[in-house]
């Protein structure tokens, strides 16, 4: 746990700078967003799903494998933590469980929605939502579990490919006044409907950007106008990274060799940057055991 970068994510927010918030699977990916500069990153549940287990994002991961990534992730860079905590894993009961395990973990922020178990990606179809009462009591345990009152709710309903746009906004309007400090109504389907959230949604506006999904993508600026809180690109480093495993994969199996593949491959001596070999290297120097004088 780490209260300054919880109020420091808090502030962010607070702002409504539509803040991006790239998403990163894993360690590494976490190292490319912070040197790139960013402010905060996203901890991905499809992400790590894709990556971890080779799987869709249909509800597999587990609260222990989630939380793993975050402490990694954690120990990898100093920026603020906007963990993905699907469902909650559960009840009530286990929503509270999730909030200090994520939170002990590295959080600084933890988004949870209302979808039924098994949950899936808020952009594949087939989706169930559970009662709007229920979601509130889970909303209601998480606040009372978190350590820190800087520690952020955001409370996602995916109703709006369930009971209409409306209904979404219904939602969140009790997900808010429970405690959530932020709202984030998934999949809207067009500009009209992202124009909207901001005004007739309490709370610290979030909105998710899938590439090939079901929302159009705004400019940073507009959205920065309309309001919004953040903007999550939940899974742009991946879909890139998976880009690029394919082109440079395929270029090796029909030429033999990575001849010609040079501008698809990151140098070694970049590779060790991003994952500061630099640093281990001084610190390997600095305990390193003195070498033994020989008597003379």
């Amino acid at each position: 746990m780490n209260p300054t970068l919880n109020l420091k994510f808090r502030k962010m927010l607070e702002a409504r700078q539509a803040t991006l918030l790239p998403g990163a699977a894993n360690a590494l990916a976490a190292r490319a967003i912070e040197d790139a500069g960013f402010d905060a990153i996203y901890i991905t549940g499809a992400g790590i799903a894709n990556t971890f287990l080779g799987m869709p994002d249909i509800g597999l991961t587990t609260l222990t494998e989630v939380a793993s990534h975050v402490a990694a992730i954690r120990d990898a860079v100093e920026l603020p933590l906007v963990v993905d905590g699907d469902t909650g894993f559960g009840n009530a009961l286990n929503m509270a469980r999730t909030i200090r395990v994520l939170e002990r973990s590295g959080a600084s922020a933890i988004q949870i929605e209302d979808q039924d178990f098994p949950k899936r990606c808020g952009h594949f179809s087939g989706k169930a939502v559970i009662d709007a009462a229920e979601m509130v009591q889970k909303i209601k345990a998480a606040v009372d579990a978190r350590t820190d009152p800087n520690f952020t709710i955001i409370a996602r309903t995916d109703s709006r490919a369930v009971e209409g746009f409306e209904a979404a906004v219904e939602r969140l309007a009790k997900y808010h006044e429970a405690g959530a400090e932020a709202t984030f109504l998934e999949a809207p389907v067009s500009l009209e409907e992202i124009r909207k959230i901001p005004k007739v949604v309490p709370g610290l506006a979030i909105l998710n950007i899938v590439f090939g999904g079901k929302t159009p993508m705004p400019e940073q600026e507009e959205l920065k106008a309309l309001g919004f809180s953040g903007v999550l690109y939940a899974n742009t480093a991946l879909q890139a990274a998976l880009a690029g495993m394919q082109q440079a994969l395929t270029h090796l199996k029909r030429q033999g060799s990575l001849k010609g593949a040079e501008k698809m491959l990151a140098g070694f001596a970049e590779r060790q940057k991003a994952v500061n070999k630099d640093v281990f290297d001084a610190l390997e120097a600095k305990y390193a055991v003195p070498e033994k004088k020989e008597p003379r």
